[in-house]
């Protein structure tokens, strides 16, 4: 649960929260955390019903029917796509650290294409090696983070952590902006559900894991957000906000440990949207929704190689059509789509299966649902109408494909 959390947020957005909230981000991250709490217990109430898998999918489904549990798999699907190409930008601002002609031109879409191709031919290959890059990717993620608060902890300044412009409270767009990216780096614990077949004991399991982890991530996104803040002038400015302010109070060396950490971290966490993204597309063409070809499998391989293609090719076109922090507001506007679904279903299947032996009971009934759907409603408001627009764009799409599938099997 931690793994699918952690990834390239909080090695590149706190340059971009004290560009916005000043020096209120450690509080914004804090109350990011809060608001996210809200969201993991709906979702582990939800989960605390069921021992199969499908997440957001199956919650909505079993409240509202299949229309709405096939609206929310598909804009699923598609927030793994910006999620995607937003991840492969932040590959190349990781690596513009140490090679700067990765952050412009030539050299950023090089890292793009390559690291794109690379992630889409070993699915292409299997599931197998998919994880294992999975599991090779996943070591250098949280030691490079650990270093980096156990030592620069000696060297913040309190009053440069809390310096800076205050942020304007009536400056709407500038919140939701500001909401939005906090959102994303605590994205993926949505995760954690679809997988719910294949524990132990997911009635029990899933709950525990998501309230253990919201705890454990936001403690490790404050602490390291306040060490940054407190150790970098100029934080508001950098594009490798963690990498610089290490190098500040550790070398190069250090700065070097966070670049290679927030390359495995990112490439880790891209590594799981590409595999777990085309099982979705596969599973619609199968079931006749969309073009047949999307329902191959590879003879040899055994893989949907057709939607693993497709999902890389799209990714990669957005990728190179935007920014990492436009990309990650993106996916978080069609990502709203799964989070407004699962709480408003925690509504419906509270009532339905109060009495199920071993069902969480959240403290004040309704009201922890209605609070984080309340506030993933004004999030999505918050989002700029550009992307408002595309997740609606998109939404119509899925509906006309479910409401008019392939003909002829």
């Amino acid at each position: 649960s931690i793994n699918d959390v952690i990834g390239s947020g909080i090695y590149l957005l706190p340059a971009a929260t004290v560009l916005l909230l000043g020096p209120f981000s450690l509080w914004g991250v804090l109350a990011a955390g809060v608001v996210v709490a809200l969201l993991v217990l709906c979702y582990a109430q939800a989960a605390s019903y069921f021992d199969e898998p499908g997440g957001s999918y199956l919650y909505a489904r079993e409240a509202f029917g299949r229309f709405a549990g096939f609206e929310i798999g598909w804009m699923i699907w598609l927030t793994r796509i910006s999620s995607a190409a937003a991840l492969s930008n932040a590959l190349a601002d990781a690596v513009a650290r140490f090679w700067p002609l990765a952050g412009s031109g030539g050299g950023r879409i090089a890292v793009i294409v390559l690291s794109l191709a690379f992630l889409t031919g070993v699915n292409i290959i299997g599931v197998r090696s998919a994880a294992r890059t999975g599991v090779v990717l996943v070591i250098g993620k949280l030691v490079p983070l650990l270093l980096f608060v156990a030592i620069g902890a000696f060297y913040i300044d309190p009053q440069l952590a809390f310096s800076g412009q205050r942020p304007d409270p009536h400056d709407l767009q500038r919140m939701g902006e500001a909401a939005l990216l906090l959102l994303y780096a605590y994205a993926g614990f949505e995760n954690i559900p679809a997988a719910a077949g294949e524990y132990r004991n997911p009635r029990r399991d899933i709950p525990f894991a998501l309230i253990t982890m919201i705890v454990t991530v936001t403690v490790i996104y404050a602490a390291v957000q306040i060490v940054a803040q407190g150790t970098l002038p100029g934080l508001a400015g950098s594009a490798t906000p963690l990498a610089d302010a290490a190098a500040g109070f550790g070398g190069e060396a250090l700065a070097l440990i966070l670049t290679v950490g927030a390359t495995t971290s990112i490439l880790a966490t891209n590594s799981n949207t590409m595999m777990m993204g085309p099982r979705f597309l596969y599973a619609l063409a199968a079931d006749g929704y969309g073009p047949k070809v999307l329902a191959h499998v590879h003879p040899r391989f055994r893989t949907p190689a057709a939607a693993i293609l497709c999902q890389g090719i799209i990714s990669l076109l957005l990728a190179l059509s935007g920014s990492f922090v436009q990309l990650a507001l993106l996916s978080m506007t069609t990502r709203l789509f799964a989070y407004i679904g699962t709480a408003a279903a925690v509504l419906v299947l509270a009532k339905r299966y109060a009495g199920r032996p071993g069902a969480l009971k959240l403290p004040g009934g309704p009201l922890i649902p209605v609070l984080a759907l309340l506030l993933c409603l004004a999030l999505f408001a918050s989002a700029s109408w550009a992307n408002i627009l595309a997740a609606l764009a998109a939404f119509v799409v899925g509906a006309a494909i479910y409401l008019f599938p392939r003909k002829g099997g």
